[in-house]
């Protein structure tokens, strides 16, 4: 592998905005490792806001992927990680969803880990995939805000209901880190973090970490001689 690969992180909606967040959130893991580079799906939808519409991104975004060239490793940057697994046997290279590195880096965080959700229709696939992670005992709660990925960008209708949620979780549900439970929310970190006292894991910022990580101990999820990239 060259030693100017990147990581890619790709957006699987089609939200430019979005992507421009999270190449923001991860700037300051740019001193570490591989380059990294930020992708939207254009075929996407604008938002991410139910397991049908995460199942539809799957193709395309492995497609996207595939088509990268010099590519070191891959972040998929939607809560739920849609087609996680698809592009895992599709490379040999890291790749690394932001839910499943999100709950990691809250484990090493705190005992009990709160979610805040876009929706009340994205809690049932983050409890099939907590579930499937064997994490549940370590969940404090998952709480929707109500608002669309699309409204996320205005501080006006995101910020203090993230912090009414988080407070939420923290008073009510006994969280002691959160984990914001979708892409958009990156440029919130740090205010809700001083406003509940806890702290917050934003994932693509835990996703990109992790794979940097793996990139630089070259670590895959593949047995070693299998490599399809």
């Amino acid at each position: 592998m060259n030693s100017t690969a990147s990581l890619f992180i790709i957006n699987p909606n089609c939200l430019t905005a979005v992507t421009d967040a999270i190449d923001s959130a991860v700037e300051p893991l740019r001193q570490f490792g591989a380059p990294i580079r930020c992708l939207t799906l254009a075929e996407g939808p604008p938002g991410i806001e139910s397991q049908l519409q995460a199942d539809l991104t799957i193709a395309p975004m492995v497609d996207l992927a595939l088509a990268q060239n010099n590519a070191a490793g891959f972040v998929i940057a939607c809560f739920g990680d849609p087609g996680l697994h698809a592009l895992r046997d599709a490379t040999s290279l890291p790749v690394v969803g932001i839910q499943e590195a999100a709950v990691s880096s809250a484990l090493t965080l705190g005992q009990k880990f709160g979610v805040i959700s876009i929706l009340p229709a994205s809690i049932p696939r983050h409890m099939r995939s907590f579930g499937a992670m064997g994490v549940l005992d370590r969940l404090a709660g998952d709480r929707a805000l109500g608002l669309g990925v699309a409204e996320l960008a205005s501080p006006d209708k995101s910020l203090q209901a993230m912090i009414e949620t988080g407070k939420w979780l923290r008073d009510d549900d006994g969280a002691n880190v959160l984990i914001m439970g979708c892409a958009g929310m990156a440029q919130y970190r740090e205010p809700l973090e001083a406003a509940t006292g806890l702290p917050v894991v934003e994932p693509c910022q835990a996703a990109a970490a992790m794979a940097l990580g793996h990139i630089a101990l070259k670590q895959s999820h593949a047995m070693k001689g299998s490599d399809h990239a």
